[in-house]
């Protein structure tokens, strides 16, 4: 039995994303998302999921062992960050070395860093004006948007999209292959 953990900041849709394409799966168990935001539009899709959400603050994260003894209780096979806005602190990367992965909205390593998320990327590839954009799944190491790459997929940019269009495109592109590269991770070896 798989088990997988999601931290997630914001809206959740490629948290409910992924759990909604594992629901019939019985080699993957049921879920955890952990927060840290407690106001985080995740937590009613985890209610309405039917899946565990517990919410943290920055001391417990950073200042504590509390997440990283709830890991090690749990052990999952993977680490999944999907919209999660802090930095990993390296002694959760130290003790689930290659099991912490991370989707970002751009071609690494452009766009990527502290405060590159969301619009903010968006905006950025349509002021450059890029041709291409698309998804990156990586892993996760002590820099934001440094690890290693694991997968990308790109999508072309037309020189009249405005940011919220590259969002849109983006989006598709996280919903059709977050969960197949996620899939392929856990099963890998099998």
């Amino acid at each position: 039995m798989k088990r997988v953990i999601i931290f997630a900041s914001g809206s959740g849709s490629n948290a409910e994303n992924l759990i909604t394409f594992f629901k019939d799966n019985d080699q993957v168990s049921d879920f955890i998302v952990l927060t840290n935001n407690p106001q985080a539009k995740i937590i009613d899709r985890c209610k309405r999921l039917k899946t565990s959400c517990l919410s943290f603050n920055r001391t417990a994260f950073y200042s504590t062992e509390i997440i990283l003894d709830l890991l090690k209780n749990h052990n999952p096979d993977l680490i999944v960050l999907a919209g999660f806005l802090w930095k990993f602190p390296e002694s959760i990367l130290n003790a689930f070395p290659k099991k912490v992965i991370n989707i970002h909205p751009a071609l690494l390593p452009k766009y990527g860093g502290k405060g590159m998320y969301g619009m903010h990327v968006h905006e950025a590839v349509v002021a450059n004006k890029e041709d291409e954009t698309g998804i990156t799944i990586h892993y996760v190491n002590e820099h934001y948007d440094e690890g290693a790459i694991i997968f990308q997929a790109k999508c072309k940019i037309s020189s009249t999209d405005t940011a919220e269009d590259v969002a849109n495109k983006i989006h598709e592109l996280e919903m059709e292959h977050f969960p197949k590269v996620v899939n392929s991770f856990l099963f890998a070896n099998e």
